[in-house]
């Protein structure tokens, strides 16, 4: 673990950050956020406990404020809205800040909520875009956010997926910094008895990627994670739950051209989140954890091989090369502009946070004894599945309560108003 360097950030009147800690900003401000009706300016937004700053941010009819922290290796782009003590929500997949837009709303009208994009994704870039990814410079990452943002006093941390694997490492290594985790199915295959099975999936995901490309390797990574476990040391209770019956069948099937199946009988294309998917075949309820910014209601999805979409947007094939024509698929300009980072991001998620994160090890003594301050939690509709799985091992294992959240492993954004008041309410 590196050691954190003991350099803070900047604040009004004191000597510039050095190059491994510096928060920038697209527009040079005075470190002062706007109040009343004024223009939302770029920048810093330091709290102090419980007691709003100078400069709070009002959170009706307001964008949240925007800013830019260098870091070891990249630069991050962070959001703030609200006041209040610092809650930092940390995304999983390739959703980015925007993923918690609808849940930071909500906490926001108590607390100063601060959410960004992962170093790697299209907003946060890399200083070298071939570098490794490893759980432990991520969290460090949410480290700095925590010393820029809340210098003085600790914070609440949720995090979803590989974001709540950042979590738990960020509660390990810096407890003092750190009030409570909520920590949403974190993908940890090492806690699991079954751990070698699912390690084969990661190899298997990873070749094909190199082979075949994105989609295939999407599409068996998405299978994988929704498969029950075989072991017979499994937790008790931690079986499939029942899949969901086969939508209608679509009309215009018989005029469909069928595309190429993917080896191992993998799925085919790729719906946009805010269509509906009418195809013959059953969808994969789970592609990545980021939501739909057109209708946040409904994630991005992979169909069966073979099947042709009726969505408003064109649909995505293994063949294809490219991202989804987001520009032709009615979205708003500013959604289809998140949904193309999305997909842009696909590659860079698969290729390295996969397989570094979900083969991370965590310090499972260290957890436990921090057990009071973290929560695991898990969805009500993925019971069995692989990201399920994690938390509920680890809830057995500290004699602690699994929490359940509405949805699946993306109830984020299935079910944002009943994710976020439940969130609100651990975060008390």
């Amino acid at each position: 673990m590196t050691t954190p360097p003991t350099d803070r950030p900047r604040r009004e009147g004191t000597t510039p950050p050095t190059s491994r800690h510096r928060a920038d900003s697209t527009t040079p401000t005075t470190g002062r956020l706007p109040v009343d009706d004024a223009t939302p300016t770029t920048g810093r937004l330091p709290v102090n406990g419980a007691t709003p700053t100078t400069g709070r941010l009002p959170v009706d009819g307001l964008a949240p404020t925007t800013g830019r922290l260098g870091v070891d290796g990249a630069t991050l782009h962070y959001e703030v809205r609200g006041s209040g003590p610092l809650v930092l929500l940390i995304p999983g997949g390739t959703g980015g800040a925007a993923s918690f837009d609808a849940v930071a709303d909500r906490l926001a009208t108590a607390y100063t909520v601060a959410s960004y994009d992962p170093r790697g994704l299209t907003r946060s870039p890399l200083d070298d875009p071939d570098a490794p990814q490893r759980v432990e410079q991520h969290a460090e990452d949410a480290y700095r956010l925590l010393d820029l943002l809340s210098p003085d006093a600790p914070a609440r941390v949720a995090g979803c997926s590989s974001g709540a694997i950042t979590a738990l490492h960020l509660l390990a290594t810096h407890p003092g910094r750190v009030q409570k985790v909520v920590a949403h199915e974190p993908p940890l295959l090492e806690v699991l008895p079954d751990a070698p099975q699912h390690r084969a999936l990661l190899i298997r995901v990873q070749d094909t990627l190199q082979r075949e490309g994105l989609m295939p390797a999407a599409a068996i990574f998405a299978a994988g994670l929704q498969a029950a476990s075989t072991s017979p040391e499994s937790p008790a209770g931690l079986q499939a739950a029942p899949t969901s019956p086969e939508p209608p069948a679509d009309p215009d099937a018989s005029h469909a051209t069928p595309t190429p199946t993917p080896a191992g009988g993998s799925a085919g294309g790729l719906c946009l989140a805010c269509a509906r998917c009418r195809c013959p075949g059953r969808p994969f309820r789970l592609i990545c954890a980021g939501i739909c910014p057109g209708c946040r209601g409904r994630t991005l999805r992979l169909t069966c091989a073979g099947a042709r979409c009726r969505c408003r947007g064109r649909p995505f094939h293994p063949s294809t090369s490219s991202a989804v024509p987001v520009e032709r698929s009615g979205l708003p300009p500013e959604a289809a502009a998140r949904v193309e980072r999305t997909m842009g991001d696909m590659p860079y998620f698969l290729g390295r946070i996969v397989p570094s994160f979900m083969g991370y090890v965590p310090d499972l003594d260290r957890l436990q004894a921090l057990s009071e301050r973290l929560v695991l939690a898990g969805g009500v509709e993925s019971r069995g599945e692989v990201p399920y799985r994690p938390a509920a091992v680890m809830a057995e294992r500290f004699g602690t309560e699994l929490v359940h959240f509405p949805g699946g492993h993306t109830g984020l954004s299935t079910h944002p108003d009943e994710f976020g008041e439940l969130l609100a309410e651990l975060l008390r």
